[in-house]
């Protein structure tokens, strides 16, 4: 029975994990072996931080609030207990964005939390 060879999926499988290592660096482009572990490892890490992303973000807001909190004399966490006694239900996401962008809003809230504390 002839040797099957399957040349052309073959080609076709490397050339694909070829151009998804496009970008890296020396033999991590264009070596098989070494590309299909680099492009491996690269889904590892990008499947672990999607996960990881929504954590970040929610830090970062967090930090961007307690900044805009100190400029007016509050801790983070007596204007977030502040905003929840007086049932305000915004999150934290859209007062970084107030912080930013709209300190005058922001300014009225943490006055508003001051008064209630």
């Amino acid at each position: 029975m002839a040797r099957v060879n399957n040349l052309v999926a073959t080609h076709r499988r490397r050339r694909g994990v070829i151009a998804q290592a496009k970008g890296y660096f020396n033999g991590r482009r264009n070596l098989l072996r070494t590309a299909r572990d680099a492009v491996w490892r690269a889904g590892a890490f990008s499947f672990a931080h999607r996960r990881r992303r929504p954590g970040d973000f929610r830090r970062l807001w967090i930090i961007r609030i307690n900044a805009a909190c100190r400029d007016h004399g509050l801790s983070y966490s007596k204007f977030i207990h502040g905003l929840s006694e007086l049932d305000i239900q915004i999150d934290r996401k859209i007062l970084a964005e107030l912080a930013v962008h709209d300190p005058g809003a922001f300014t009225a809230l943490a006055e508003k939390v001051s008064a209630a504390l």
